[in-house]
């Protein structure tokens, strides 16, 4: 006779899917917000060009603008604060908001420093376009991975495509002298993707019907694609501004690369 203490248990007459319907759902996370450095937040609301910079290269680029000011941050609850520095830093896990002001337009921003989710990316693009900050034009600057372009692109060689909403399309098709934003980039080849926070912002300019221009960089980290993404901006978006120390920018992206405490964790790019 078989001691039931001790033989095999019988196979589960569940699935595991319905096994986790017995667990209590998780908590609905709190919503992504807005913190300015001012009470007078009306003053930020309506920029000229709001520019959010996601991409290695970007960061760089705005982190070393001498003449940019901080004005607010995105408040997302999952990421912790713990690790960060007073000052603002590319190794801080922070979502920094700047102004910028040339010819008296207001340039605002975002320097995504940290990983947004994909459940996430609809949140925090709703929160930056159309609600609290409503813009008259929008960059998008992100990378692209080579799994997602259609073709190949090589180590050696920096590229820069763009997609634009419907609204930056009518405005070069009518005649406007600002469009288009980013004039030295080809359009992304048909048949690429492009997903994760990027894709919800240009869907967010999309939806309301704001001039939106998204353009990713190949490759991801590099001294090339760091002085092709500010030769874009310089040449196209900023023709203005100064106090871009390109030879401190390409040392510190050096030095940053090859330490394990690179402000960009590997999972934000895979």
């Amino acid at each position: 006779m078989e001691d039931i203490l001790t033989e095999i248990p019988p196979p589960s007459r569940f699935f595991l899917e319905d096994l986790n319907n017995f667990c209590p759902p998780s908590p609905p996370l709190p919503s992504p917000f807005l913190l300015f450095s001012t009470p007078n937040r009306e003053k930020f609301s309506r920029p000229s060009l709001l520019i959010i910079a996601m991409s290695s290269p970007s960061l760089q680029v705005f982190h070393h603008v001498s003449s940019k000011t901080l004005v607010g941050t995105v408040i997302l609850p999952e990421i912790p604060f713990s690790g960060n520095s007073v000052e603002p830093s590319l190794k801080d896990k922070s979502c920094n908001i700047y102004a910028l002001n040339e010819d008296d337009n207001l340039i605002m921003i975002v320097s995504v420093q940290y990983s947004v989710t994909a459940e996430r990316s609809h949140a925090v693009a709703k929160l930056l376009i159309g609600e609290q900050i409503i813009p008259e034009k929008v960059l998008i600057l992100d990378s692209i991975r080579s799994s997602n372009f259609r073709g190949r692109l090589s180590p050696d060689e920096a590229f820069a495509f763009k997609l634009e909403s419907s609204a930056e399309r009518k405005a070069k098709a009518d005649g406007h002298q600002d469009s288009p934003l980013v004039k030295c980039a080809d359009y992304l080849p048909s048949g690429s993707v492009v997903d994760g926070l990027a894709a919800a912002l240009l869907s967010r300019c999309q939806l309301k019907k704001i001039r939106g221009t998204l353009c990713v960089s190949w490759p991801e980290v590099g001294a090339s694609v760091i002085s092709l993404v500010k030769s874009l901006l310089l040449k196209d978006v900023l023709s203005r501004v100064k106090h871009i120390d390109m030879k401190k920018l390409e040392g510190e992206f050096l030095k940053l690369g090859r330490s394990k405490d690179f402000l960009l964790e590997s999972e934000l790019y895979t």
